[in-house]
């Protein structure tokens, strides 16, 4: 197919969404399909991790690749089809405030940003807490009134799985409150629980005010909510839980070895108990760089317990892969996917009419050859920049009719993705050596 055999029309709203979030080289929240090319291969493997959840099993995936490459695009694309397939979706970014470790409230923050970003296929957008909570309490209500029990003695039957995992009777008792609420019509003490569950209460003593538990989501338990969380997205109907956290070269920036060690024995907790199928309709998709998962000093292989999981198959060269491990890394887009992509976004600036395109094909591999000039092989192996300048192109054009695309293309400033998360947060763990990864400034004879 050329590219100028696109027929479907897009939305302007579409359309703008796409357009502006490609242009500032951010990901698009929605759309993804328009511009999806090439990776069916990595694509199908983690379909594959999705009918796993779906069917009560668990995963954990560990994307890498370049910066610039397009793996938060890629994550999105997953996100958007467990959305598809009746999974609860969660997803936030690693930063200096957020990790899977902390004594100082970093790893609270982190399933708080979660939380909020909850998405179902009815609320893609995040904030579906609540409508979670009220299915669970809807189903158990068609359930008594085939049964003629009271509700709250079903919504207890359903809950007391819950009671065999770690913070399991809180959390039920929680889910409880609001059925209460429900029940009462109060609206404070249904707000309470969903406050609670979103781990918005920052003190033991207000979560005991305002619904009778003694704990509540902090450091110290951010996993073992999210796999209660999990059973419990599942006992409302949904087929599981899909955890997307991005940026996690942050962990790989921590200065502090202790600090780092702490995350990685997080993360290795929860490789261990997503590859023995323990924790239950919940997979784990993490993003970041081949750097943070090669680097023997401070990446994921510097720990070995996670270096002997996380190991490729030896056989696997030569060009050959294997998608079934937990590490997927993402191959390089071909010339010819570059060709398709331009077509595509040529295709969304022109709301999906052939007869708006303000470049034809030629145009396209002018682009091309213009950006292997400029930056090499990088225009199509670290496509963010190639796609802004190209958009970049066709707004000039839109703007400026009688404009000729031959005399602006040779025009367009590219540069090489350059990676700048690499360098070391400042300020993080100020207690530690910044300037000694292994504490040996201290060492004196």
């Amino acid at each position: 197919m050329t590219a100028t055999q696109e027929t479907a029309r897009i939305r302007p709203r579409d359309r703008d969404t796409l357009v502006q979030a490609l242009r500032t080289g951010v990901v698009p929240r929605t759309g993804q399909q328009h511009i999806q090319v090439g990776r069916a291969a990595e694509v199908k493997a983690l379909v594959a991790d999705i009918a796993r959840i779906d069917d009560g099993g668990s995963t954990a995936r560990f994307v890498i690749g370049e910066f610039g490459s397009g793996k938060t695009f890629f994550l999105h694309l997953v996100r958007s089809i467990a959305l598809q397939q009746k999974l609860v979706t969660v997803h936030a970014d690693l930063s200096p405030d957020r990790r899977l470790h902390a004594t100082g409230g970093q790893a609270r923050s982190l399933y708080t940003e979660l939380m909020r970003a909850m998405a179902t296929r009815a609320k893609p957008d995040g904030g579906a807490m609540a409508a979670v909570v009220e299915r669970f309490v809807t189903s158990a209500l068609t359930e008594a009134r085939e049964r003629d029990e009271q509700p709250e003695t079903v919504i207890r039957e359903r809950l007391a799985e819950l009671t065999e995992l770690t913070g399991g009777y809180d959390f039920a008792e929680v889910v409880a409150s609001y059925w209460r609420g429900h029940d009462t019509g109060d609206e404070q003490l249904r707000d309470d629980a969903v406050r609670w569950l979103r781990g918005e209460y920052s003190t033991r003593t207000d979560a005991r005010k305002a619904l009778g538990v003694r704990t509540i989501v902090d450091d110290s338990n951010f996993y073992d909510q999210l796999k209660l969380l999990a059973r419990f997205i599942r006992l409302a109907g949904y087929g599981g839980l899909l955890v997307c956290l991005d940026e996690m070269v942050n962990l790989y920036k921590l200065a502090n070895t202790q600090a780092r060690n702490a995350n990685y024995e997080q993360l290795l907790r929860i490789v261990n108990d997503s590859l023995q199928g323990t924790g239950g309709g919940i997979g784990f998709v993490f993003g970041g760089t081949p750097d943070f998962l090669q680097d023997t000093r401070r990446g994921l292989f510097s720990y070995p317990a996670l270096q002997s999981r996380l190991a490729e198959n030896t056989f696997a060269t030569g060009g050959l892969v294997d998608l079934t491990g937990p590490v997927v890394r993402l191959a390089n887009l071909t010339p010819e996917d570059m060709y398709v992509l331009l077509g595509k976004l040529r295709h969304v600036f022109a709301s999906g009419d052939p007869a708006a395109y303000l470049v034809p094909d030629d145009g396209l591999e002018s682009y091309m050859r213009h950006c292997a000039e400029r930056i090499g092989d990088a225009y199509f192996r670290t496509p963010r920049n190639t796609i802004k300048g190209f958009l970049d192109l066709l707004a000039v054009l839109e703007q400026n009719p009688g404009s000729d695309w031959k005399q602006l293309v040779g025009t367009v400033e590219l540069a090489p993705e350059v990676d700048t998360e690499l360098a070391p947060l400042p300020g993080a763990d100020a207690t530690a050596a910044d300037d000694d990864d292994d504490g040996l400034a201290s060492f004196r004879l």
